[in-house]
């Protein structure tokens, strides 16, 4: 349950009491003191005798900011739709003409990550008909940006190919991101390890970075995965079944 304070408890008792009980005109502003002491009394009287109304009241009162925050993350991603899915610079796989496009906000050290990667594959490649996205999000730590770095310059060196494999590999690496481990990750796939790692560091993937966290900024997005499906933005790791029955509402 959020967290209400007791300024939010006050005015959802309140709500519950006009909820509950017939309405009435009352400026509380030009109530005398001695009448305030008694409207104060009559409604604690009340609320003890119907506790139950104050859940009923923070109920509704949680609902209305849902929905509320609902719409305000359709509206951050209508007014920032170009940032979000024609960047120019993030990779796009699955169908990059399908019909409905899945971005992800993504950290190569994130759990959630690594258990939703089995299963945004499972989705695109099964759907078939999916255009997917992948926003490069370093924030947890030397060794996220380090991943995210190579993985960038991957994709300037070696093309969407290169990097979907290092971003596959590295989506289930489970030991320490090193200089050295990279580099052993990039010669396995036959890759140009000493170009990517001369790459790294370059303005261009520091650029990519800072963009991407700019946008992450402005979605108010602070942790990972963060998913945007169409028009929706979606915090959190979500199941396949879930993004599944998602997917399906998005295509009527």
């Amino acid at each position: 349950m959020t967290k209400l304070t007791a300024s939010s408890l006050f005015s959802a008792a309140l709500l519950g009491l006009t909820l509950c009980g017939p309405a009435q005109a009352m400026d509380l502003t030009e109530l005398t003191d001695a009448e305030r002491a008694q409207f104060r009394a009559e409604v604690r009287s009340y609320l003890m005798e119907n506790p139950q109304v104050i859940m009923e009241a923070v109920n509704q009162l949680q609902a209305k900011e849902a929905e509320a925050q609902v719409q305000a993350d359709f509206n951050l991603v209508s007014d920032n739709k170009d940032a979000i899915f024609n960047d120019g610079y993030s990779y796009v796989g699955g169908n990059p003409e399908g019909d409905i496009t899945i971005v992800e906000f993504m950290d190569y050290r994130c759990g959630y990550c690594k258990k939703a990667f089995t299963e945004v594959e499972k989705l695109v490649n099964g759907d078939g008909n999916i255009r997917f996205i992948v926003k490069e999000f370093p924030i947890l730590g030397e060794q996220s940006m380090l991943a995210s770095r190579f993985a960038i310059a991957t994709k300037i060196v070696a093309g969407d190919e290169g990097y979907k494999s290092i971003h596959d590999a590295l989506m289930s690496f489970n030991s320490d991101i090193t200089p050295t481990s990279l580099s052993r990750l990039a010669e396995s796939f036959d890759l140009d390890a000493q170009a990517i790692a001369e790459k790294m560091d370059s303005p261009e993937v520091t650029e990519e970075i800072a963009k991407t966290r700019a946008l992450a900024q402005t979605l108010a997005i602070s942790g990972t995965p963060t998913f945007v499906m169409q028009d929706e933005l979606l915090r959190g790791y979500l199941p396949y079944d879930q993004m599944k029955s998602i997917l399906k509402e998005k295509r009527g």
